[in-house]
């Protein structure tokens, strides 16, 4: 697995907390605000400036915010 700016790991970990908090408490808009604005953080984070991320890399963050939160991989 690729290693991953500790920031942007820390707001992986932070989005997957928030989406299953938000699907355990549907219509929280302090959530649904909390979601959109770290989804924004982690897009366009500075690590993806000067290249994109390929769908492998989305798919390794994403699992590294699954495996920290204790939810699983």
């Amino acid at each position: 697995m690729r290693s991953f700016p500790p920031d942007l790991a820390r707001m992986q970990q932070e989005w997957s907390a928030t989406y299953r908090e938000l699907a355990e408490r549907p219509g929280r808009t302090e959530l649904r605000r909390r979601l959109y604005r770290l989804s924004a953080e982690v897009f366009f984070h500075a690590s993806w400036q000067e290249r994109r991320p390929a769908p492998v890399a989305w798919w390794e963050l994403r699992g590294l915010g699954r495996r920290s939160d204790g939810a699983g991989s």
